[in-house]
């Protein structure tokens, strides 16, 4: 209930002009104390939130990760498509937590993408790529980190406020980056819709 309400705000006002009084006045007489005791700042209601999305993202993933008709590269590609194409990802750009204020809140995504999502869902895809032969690394589980922390931190618009000239610059470079290990897995229509995300945070930022 807290969280439903909490994320509603975040998308109607924004996470920064939300505060916790908003919250409560949303659910029914609920008192600032009952808040307290399960959440004990605003930043952290705002971190169950996007667990709660993580856990949403994780699903797919695993289900990419365990298909039997694509090559690991083919499965990166589409990693990469149905990640950014989810219509979810407007709402999180949408509710635009400013990371640089929120230390807990990066440290959170910098945990998740090397300790979770590196190893248990792009690990096993290139690990499956150099045996079919669609990926050649000697170095399968730095690669599983470096493309996701260039893709979910170094091209994160909420992270570095990027505008959108500088969004498709780190997307070309991204681009580059990936055909230089011979994996061409990411096109213009990915492109087009980070510059997309990238608008509607800047935005929100307004």
């Amino acid at each position: 209930m807290v969280l439903d309400v909490a994320f509603r705000l975040f998308l109607e006002k924004g996470y920064e002009h939300t505060s916790i009084q908003d919250i409560i006045n949303q659910l029914g007489g609920l008192s600032k104390g009952a808040i307290y005791h399960h959440f004990k700042s605003k930043e952290d209601i705002l971190v169950a939130v996007m667990e709660r999305m993580t856990v949403e993202s994780n699903q797919m993933l695993a289900a990419i990760r365990d298909r039997s008709d694509l090559s690991g590269k083919e499965k990166l590609k589409t990693i990469f498509r149905e990640s950014i194409s989810r219509l979810v990802q407007d709402d999180i750009f949408t509710v635009a937590p400013d990371f640089q204020n929120n230390p807990k809140l990066l440290f959170g995504l910098l945990h998740d993408t090397i300790d979770n999502a590196a190893p248990n869902y792009i690990l096993p895809i290139i690990r499956q790529g150099i045996s079919d032969g669609s990926i050649q690394t000697d170095y399968p589980e730095q690669l599983a980190e470096l493309i996701l922390l260039v893709a979910n931190v170094w091209m994160n618009p909420m992270i570095f406020d990027s505008s959108e000239d500088e969004s498709y610059r780190k997307f070309m470079v991204f681009r580059q980056m990936m055909q230089g290990f011979g994996l061409d897995i990411v096109d213009s229509k990915m492109m087009e819709r980070l510059i997309e995300l990238t608008s509607i945070y800047q935005k929100s930022r307004q």
